[in-house]
């Protein structure tokens, strides 16, 4: 009953007030990302599989800026994370606009993360039955070593949720995941990719 019905309420509800409680804080960042960002915009969006690998546009707030070398390549990733998109990336306040996600039921609060829609056609059958659930902003692959696991463990994880959903592991993540943050654990700090990219056998 909690995951097929009481997740999601407790989704709505957490996340419209969330929204509403921080909404002037998300302004804030908003206008300095604007500026520190050199015209790139505040907000990232990305197409990503969500509930029964459903695409949508996940947000984020946009950390770097799109500089370009004289042959009109972007400049590392390094160099283009700007001071205040460090800051926020640091903290996970990149994170926070994907309430609106959860708000919307693109994604849940906790679930395994959305990855890149290339990966669909790489996931085994077993790996697939991650889409069996909302993705989520935080899960439990990300409080088990996050970029320090192989994709096979991450997503052997994200099956495990799948099978143990209930409201006391949700619970237990949301604590982890605040732990984590507040330590800044397992953050990337310099741009660098989350893992090597999947290539369906690693």
């Amino acid at each position: 009953m909690y995951k097929h019905f009481f997740k999601r309420v407790l989704d709505i509800l957490i996340s419209g007030i969330a929204l509403l409680l921080i909404g002037w804080f998300l302004i804030i960042v908003t206008i300095f990302l604007h500026f520190a960002n050199k015209g790139a915009g505040a907000f990232f969006f990305q197409e990503r599989p969500g509930k029964n690998a459903k695409i949508f546009k996940v947000i984020k707030f946009k950390t770097m800026t799109d500089e370009r070398d004289e042959n009109g390549n972007l400049l590392p990733d390094s160099l283009r994370l700007t001071k205040v998109g460090k800051f926020v990336r640091s903290t996970s306040v990149d994170e926070l606009p994907q309430l609106i996600n959860v708000f919307k039921g693109d994604m849940s609060l906790i679930g395994p993360r959305p990855l890149l829609v290339q990966y669909l056609p790489l996931y085994s059958p077993e790996q697939a039955r991650r889409h069996e659930v909302r993705p989520g902003i935080s899960g439990w692959a990300q409080c088990h070593g996050r970029n320090a696991i192989s994709w096979k463990e991450k997503f052997a994880l994200d099956v495990w949720y799948v099978d143990h959903c209930t409201f006391w592991t949700d619970i237990r993540i949301i604590f982890i995941t605040i732990k984590n943050v507040l330590q800044r654990k397992d953050i990337d700090f310099d741009g660098a990719a989350e893992l090597k990219a999947f290539d369906g056998t690693n």
